[in-house]
């Protein structure tokens, strides 16, 4: 029996090898990033994640999709993949580094998978105690794999710029500097605005070129006061304007803050059109508390440098490292090992 049964099976190999067809048994690894493996099931993982953006990217309004469908010299699907090996390189350089600080014990895709277990019956433990759980109750492995490495890309910045010396240490110099050389930012809302405002109604049944007449007259006078007395109904009011920041703005501070921004002491706004009225600005002055504006945004600006310091470092790290691809086993993913 033992003979027949390796016969058959000898017989169909040669069958499969006369006919061109080579069974190859698909290998764990797709890649390695720094000498750590990308595994096959890692790499389908990510391009399940980005599928849909990058179905999106390539497919025109109103067709059909399908990721054999040529883009450039290659298929959509060769395009998903090549997208989710970026993103792998990116990532895995990123959990090395965590590694390296203590943060993570491995950077194998078994390693995530593991941790995303151990939080979903940790929270489904709460749950039966009768906890309570903050979030979702159970994660899915796109969502805990986006927030995992949200939390590890926070303690990395954390951890690598505390200390002068570190590599992402921003030294109070470094936020001055950010803060001189981009003071109109940081500065809006930390200025003080005295303006005045001529608002004047339209007329009923005024010609088509009323605004225009209109705006040839402010633009001949010295002052919006001067434009007053010669258009019926017309008001005139003073006021000042201190920007507090951009949060509870009605949609009037709004408008000023753009207008008045944009105006040099003593220069007029262009017309801003109502239903039934035209309203001209006019800045008469300005201050700027710089001390105050730099009390408010040093901790944002410390931030963002550390943000910039971070996402140069990774990328150094990722231009340096050696990432390797096995493009037979890369090649022999189909549409059919990927759930699209």
């Amino acid at each position: 029996m033992r003979r027949g049964l390796l016969a058959g099976v000898l017989a169909a190999v040669a069958a499969l090898v006369v006919t061109g067809v080579v069974l190859v048994q698909p290998s764990g690894d797709i890649a390695t990033v720094d000498g750590h493996a990308v595994t096959r099931d890692e790499l389908l993982f990510h391009m399940e994640r980005l599928a849909p953006t990058v179905r999106n990217e390539l497919r025109d309004a109103g067709d059909t999709f399908d990721w054999n469908q040529r883009a450039g010299d290659t298929t959509a699907l060769r395009v998903l993949a090549d997208r989710a090996l970026e993103e792998i390189r990116r990532d895995k350089t990123l959990l090395v580094l965590a590694r390296d600080q203590g943060l993570v014990d491995s950077v194998d895709h078994t390693a995530f998978l593991d941790e995303l277990a151990d939080e979903n019956d940790a929270r489904a433990e709460a749950v039966a105690a009768g906890k309570t759980v903050y979030g979702v109750t159970e994660f899915s492995p796109e969502e805990f794999y986006t927030k995992r490495l949200a939390e590890l890309a926070t303690s990395l910045k954390d951890r690598l710029s505390a200390n002068p010396g570190d590599p992402l240490h921003v030294t109070d110099a470094e936020v001055r500097h950010e803060f001189d050389t981009n003071r109109a930012d940081w500065s809006a809302n930390a200025t003080t605005y005295t303006y005045s405002t001529l608002v004047v109604p339209v007329p009923e049944g005024a010609s088509p070129d009323y605004a225009s007449a209109l705006r040839r007259r402010v633009a001949a006078a010295d002052r919006l006061a001067d434009v007053a007395p010669g258009e019926p109904g017309a008001r005139i009011t003073s006021g000042t304007y201190g920007g507090s920041g951009s949060t509870g703005r009605n949609a009037h501070d709004q408008q000023l803050t753009a207008v008045l921004g944009n105006l040099a002491p003593g220069e007029v706004s262009d017309p801003v059109a109502g239903a039934d009225h035209i309203t001209y600005y006019q800045l008469d002055g300005k201050t700027v508390d710089e001390d105050a504006a730099f009390a408010g945004y040093a901790k944002r600006i410390r931030i963002s440098l550390v943000d910039e310091k971070f996402s140069q470092l990774l990328q150094r790290r990722v231009d340096d490292g050696e990432f390797e691809v096995d493009t037979a086993a890369l090649d022999a993913i189909d549409e059919e090992d990927v759930r699209l």
